[in-house]
């Protein structure tokens, strides 16, 4: 259990009563990521009835292995608003990638420990597939003593969905990394999940080091055809199942979800993994919610995250417009980022009143041409600023828009709103 202290701290910040806070808490239905082994800056709880909150995904890749753009990614993502980052770095020095990141950030931070496995793996052995349990919980204890807020777990793959795989020729196979090692492993070695397996090892380790699970979505749909398909709810079955698990073991746990899914089929989505995990706190990797898009995808991130969040998801992954491309720039980390937070934002303005007096400031100074009190709580102020400063204007109460016929203006001059 956490301080009294840091859960006043964080209802204060939420908008919600601290007994609001412990009792969604106790239940399951919030969760706080925060490791025994370090302090955090800007605790932030995820869950019922509390703000959308949002992730950064940063990290190393096999082809890109300098880690001080993921440490520059890591200021920016802050900058604008992300509420934790995860490092899921798999090039370079992985320890020490994650332990810079760790002491740089002032928000929690999460890792997916099946990459460093298969890393070192694959570099020490020549193949992933020769990984061993003793392999897998020595990564994991590592990372744990390091400061890892949270981990993402795959334990919801089994060996017998592969079969189903290759029986209902899915569009796009597995798009998840985590899972497309396990499965791999499991395909070559003919033997069970070892995540699934020894869950019980998982759990000790969490509530050893105050870990949260993340329970990693292997099976989610990578395109549109696969959408809500036979092996996302196979999974999602089991990860209700580990779920209650978790919780026997009084370890907090989320489960992550999909994945491309079509429009109509989001609030489905939303509805029935809160109701097989009993409200388990919701994490979204987009929803995507077209295929077409390249180059453009945190827009449509933005588009299934808004109506994910509308109908129960409690935290959005950060999609970037290199989503499916390249390795994401500082640049494109900062597009995903405000992208998601506009996503997250539109719903807690109508939930929260603080928000929604954020957006009637804003709007007041606009309609009064305060140019400066608008830049201020704008999103992103300095390409507010910019877009403003870029354009000579003739007066200083008016824009390029609209020039001397502008509508606040001629209004103003009327004396109607007096």
């Amino acid at each position: 259990m956490f301080e009294r202290s840091i859960l006043k701290e964080i209802a204060k910040k939420e908008g919600v009563s601290f007994s609001y806070l412990e009792s969604n808490f106790r239940k399951g239905r919030v969760v706080i990521p925060y490791s025994n082994k370090r302090k955090i800056k800007n605790p932030i709880a995820i869950g019922k009835g509390l703000k959308v909150k949002v992730n950064t995904n940063l990290g190393t890749s096999t082809e890109r292995k300098e880690f001080k753009d993921e440490l520059e990614k890591l200021v920016v993502a802050v900058k604008y608003g992300t509420d934790t980052v995860m490092d899921l770095s798999v090039g370079g020095n992985l320890r020490k990638i994650r332990k810079e990141i760790i002491k740089a950030s002032p928000v929690p931070v999460g890792s997916v420990p099946i990459y460093e496995v298969a890393s070192e793996v694959e570099r020490r052995r020549g193949g992933l597939e020769k990984m061993t349990r003793d392999d897998i919980f020595s990564v994991l204890e590592e990372q744990a003593k390091d400061g890892i807020d949270f981990f993402t777990i795959h334990a919801g793959i089994l060996r017998s969905f592969l079969d189903i795989l290759q029986r209902e020729k899915r569009t796009s196979g597995i798009v998840s990394r985590g899972g497309a090692i396990l499965a791999r492993w499991m395909y070559v070695n003919k033997r069970e999940n070892p995540f699934y397996e020894e869950f019980d090892t998982v759990l000790d380790i969490a509530k050893k080091y105050r870990i949260t699970i993340s329970l990693g979505d292997a099976l989610r749909p990578g395109a549109i055809a696969d959408s809500t398909d036979k092996l996302q709810m196979y999974e999602l079955f089991t990860l209700a199942e580990l779920v209650k698990r978790c919780r026997r073991k009084n370890v907090q746990v989320m489960v992550e979800g999909p994945g491309h899914i079509r429009i109509d089929e989001i609030k489905f989505n939303m509805w029935i993994e809160k109701k097989l995990c009993d409200q388990a706190p919701f994490y979204v990797l987009g929803p995507l919610t077209t295929d077409i898009a390249c180059g453009y995808d945190h827009i449509v991130s933005a588009i299934g995250g808004a109506l994910a969040a509308l109908w129960g998801a409690d935290f959005l992954c950060v999609v970037t417009p290199a989503e499916h491309l390249r390795h994401p720039s500082v640049e494109d980390v900062k597009l995903g980022v405000i992208a998601s937070k506009i996503a997250a934002h539109s719903v807690d303005l109508i939930r929260f009143k603080d928000e929604w007096e954020r957006d009637k400031v804003l709007s007041l100074a606009r309609a009064k041409r305060k140019w400066r009190e608008v830049f201020k709580y704008a999103l992103d102020r300095e390409k507010a600023e910019n877009y403003r400063e870029q354009k000579k204007i003739s007066l200083d109460d008016i824009c390029t828009m609209c020039g001397k016929f502008c509508s606040l203006r001629l209004i103003d001059k009327c004396n109607l709103l007096k």
